[in-house]
């Protein structure tokens, strides 16, 4: 028999019950991945609505007001950048202030994004070099400054690029000024989940906000809390004072939407919506979450004890001060340059360094370059 069982051997002529068979395995072939895929036509403007839904749930939390009011608006976007973006040239097409103030330092893209959303971007201060933490007293002066009504961008966990977040105490803080002076919420919420791994504490900061009854914008993105960085899954939310206010807002969402890029990609909202959707699925997520957190923050102790061990001149209980993926080193730009010519270790000319490209391997590695920088160049 030849290897599809078909034709004989002998006459090589399909007998009748062969030729069935045949044609069943190449249907099967054909039409049985489809039927356990999605089709492939264009999603609606705003994307897959379950995948709103849930990406809503996941941010505000299951339980929220405003998702009970019908007060927030989700449409699915090209992840956390086409977030920004859109909710950028909203702002831009309808808001009465068309100036964001931004943290310095932030992403290199921010800026960028909303400039060319039609924003106006001014910075305020966030990071204090002195103390490789937050300059709290400059952001709270520095917002206290900006004119009624502004547009303030605000990470919601593990700031990049210094993984210096602000306590609860002065989240606290920082939303009664805001609300005090009608300035406008717009977060970043890039690592959700990977910063503590708890996804409910990570998103505790945007739920003070909207506990309070206030209106906001939030831009979600999927690449590093499930590693689907090629799929470009991304969530832009608004709430809105009102159910009715949230319908207005969607309509011109989409006429943001459409001549940008139509409607967003479809399998990785499916696959994001399947976890989400699915109790097993999701409570295996947030377990493997916690594990790839848990191992990040494991490696800012170990890096913290090699180089209390080695004597290595500073204080360094910054490293395990800061969270998430980054990490501001406090080495300077000549520190830097010494390490990748020494020891061939690369990293941003600022001194910030990515944990999660450590590991027991190449820490001790990595703690002699610190130590011999420090050392020789002060």
């Amino acid at each position: 028999m030849c290897p599809v069982c078909v034709y004989t051997s002998a006459c090589g002529k399909l007998s009748a019950w062969k030729f069935m068979i045949y044609w069943c395995c190449i249907l099967n072939m054909i039409f049985l991945p489809m039927s356990r895929s999605r089709f492939k036509e264009y999603l609606p403007i705003t994307g897959l609505a379950e995948y709103n839904k849930l990406s809503a749930k996941l941010i505000f939390g299951a339980d929220s007001p405003a998702i009970q009011e019908n007060r927030v608006v989700t449409v699915q976007c090209l992840s956390g950048t086409g977030s920004l973006r859109v909710g950028g040239e909203f702002l831009a097409r309808h808001y009465h202030e068309r100036t964001i103030y931004i943290p310095v330092p932030t992403w290199g893209n921010h800026p960028k994004v909303f400039t060319l959303a039609g924003l106006t971007a001014m910075s305020y201060r966030y990071y204090d070099p002195a103390t490789r933490g937050l300059d709290f007293n400059g952001l709270m002066e520095d917002l206290s400054s900006a004119p009624l009504g502004s547009i303030v961008l605000l990470h919601a966990c593990a700031h990049n690029p210094t993984g210096v977040d602000p306590t609860i105490d002065q989240w606290e803080q920082i939303r009664q000024l805001m609300r005090s002076k009608s300035l406008l919420p717009f977060f970043d919420s890039a690592y959700q989940g990977f910063a503590s791994g708890s996804l409910d504490k990570d998103a505790q900061p945007v739920r003070m906000f909207v506990a309070d009854g206030g209106e906001l914008l939030m831009a979600q993105s999927y690449a590093k809390n499930m590693g689907l960085y090629g799929e470009r899954v991304g969530a832009l939310s608004i709430v809105c004072g009102s159910a009715d206010v949230a319908v207005r807002v969607e309509s011109q969402l989409k006429l943001v939407i459409r001549p940008m890029y139509s409607s967003p990609p479809l399998h990785g909202s499916s696959v994001v919506a399947t976890i989400l959707r699915d109790s097993e699925m999701f409570n295996e997520w947030t377990v493997e979450l916690k594990a790839m957190a848990d191992r990040i923050i494991s490696m800012r102790e170990q890096l913290f004890d090699a180089l209390k061990s080695r004597g290595t001149p500073g204080d360094w209980s910054h490293i395990i001060k800061q969270i998430g993926m980054f990490t501001f080193t406090g080495l300077n730009s000549e520190q830097v340059a010494f390490m990748r010519q020494e020891y061939h270790i690369y990293m941003t000319s600022d001194g910030r360094i990515s944990m999660a490209g450590l590991n027991t391997k190449n820490l001790p590695h990595l703690a002699d370059a610190i130590h011999a920088a420090v050392t020789k160049l002060k």
